[in-house]
């Protein structure tokens, strides 16, 4: 649907433009009206498997094969998932993050994954170095109940400072570097608490299966 992808990246490039850009503790943003109304409010209701805890959290890796992604089969049988990978993988819309961000994300590959996380979820923080150039987190939850649920920011790993606004439709940007420490305090979860986790990544990403488009890095033809 051409239409719900225009006005997808026109939304973001908004959303980026007025972005609230923080120095402490890190370099970071918060964003807010992200998506347009009618993505974000069919991406909050997609009906994807909720990973099942069994009392074992701590980082996603742990339950590797429960996991959800914006990618194969999603793209084609929805239009909000469509809508978002094709803006995201817009090159006006890489070239805006790199800019606004300061980050070079030729050559680098799409990955979105679909969180939803439940009472007795917890991140160890971690700081997204490595193969991850971009980080993006999408908030996705009308529940007033949820608004302390947002990611928790810390000067290093002992040192928790705060955590982002948990703002429907609203997110957390940041560029991973050796300082970038985030996670999620362990505290009650009523329900679900959505998000969706948006990266760049290099081609030395080895699950090419959570890719959106696995075939065809952003900018293509610019350096790596």
């Amino acid at each position: 649907m051409p239409g719900l992808t225009e006005a997808t990246k026109n939304s973001i490039r908004e959303s980026v433009r007025a972005a609230d850009m923080r120095s402490e503790p890190y370099p970071h943003a918060i964003l807010e009206n992200l998506l347009p109304q009618e993505v974000y409010r069919d991406l909050k209701d997609l009906d994807l498997p909720v990973v099942e805890l069994a009392g074992v959290s701590g980082t996603r890796e742990v339950h590797n094969g429960e996991r959800s992604y914006i990618a194969a089969d999603n793209l084609g049988r929805n239009a909000a998932c469509r809508a978002i990978a094709e803006a995201f993988q817009d090159p006006e819309t890489v070239s805006l993050l790199q800019e606004h961000f300061g980050t070079d994300l030729a050559g680098t590959y799409l990955r979105m994954e679909y969180a939803q996380d439940v009472d007795g979820f917890w991140l160890q923080p971690h700081t997204d170095i490595g193969v991850k150039k971009f980080t993006l987190l999408l908030y996705m939850s009308d529940d007033p109940s949820h608004a302390d649920l947002g990611t928790d920011i810390y000067a290093d790993k002992e040192t928790h400072v705060g955590s982002s606004p948990f703002r429907p439709n609203g997110a957390m940007v940041f560029v991973p570097a050796d300082n970038t420490w985030h996670g999620f305090e362990k505290r009650p979860i009523r329900g679900v608490r959505r998000s969706i986790i948006v990266n760049y990544v290099t081609s030395d990403w080895r699950a090419r299966e959570q890719l959106a488009f696995p075939q065809q890095p952003v900018l293509e033809g610019a350096a790596a």
